[in-house]
């Protein structure tokens, strides 16, 4: 695995992130979050134990699709790429999947086909180095 190093943005941004992915969280585990929001569990790469982030619904049929802000910088993505097995939380069901990154896919372009266009706007602004994650759902 290649080393990310991590920009002054990254932590900048992320560390104002922190407080709202905590409540975001807490909102999708118990069902409450805006239908903007899943709930995207990977696996530590470290730990091996389960590792949930909130990350915009780009729900499409039986493909989840994610513009990762911060590509590889971001542990979660970290972790998907180490072990591609994940589940998504969407509308209060669980769904298993497989995810695959995409770093020739045009991210702006796939922010803006994402069914909820004023959370992908956000992300292009605070965006470090955007990264397309397709989910490949099982049903």
């Amino acid at each position: 695995m290649r080393i990310v190093k991590r920009t002054s943005k990254y932590r900048l941004i992320t560390g104002m992130e922190r407080v709202n992915n905590r409540l975001t969280r807490w909102a999708l585990r118990r069902g409450l979050a805006p239908k903007a929001f899943a709930l995207l569990e990977t696996t530590g790469r470290v730990s091996g134990l389960p590792r949930h982030t909130p990350v915009g619904n780009g729900l499409s049929g039986n493909t989840f699709w994610l513009v990762a802000a911060h590509g590889e910088q971001a542990d979660y993505v970290r972790n998907l790429l180490r072990e591609p097995r994940v589940r998504v939380k969407v509308n209060r069901i669980w769904r298993d999947g497989t995810a695959e990154a995409l770093p020739a896919d045009d991210v702006d372009a796939r922010s803006r086909a994402l069914p909820y266009r004023w959370d992908a706007w956000i992300g292009r602004r605070m965006a470090t180095a955007p990264l397309t994650i397709r989910i490949n759902l099982d049903n």
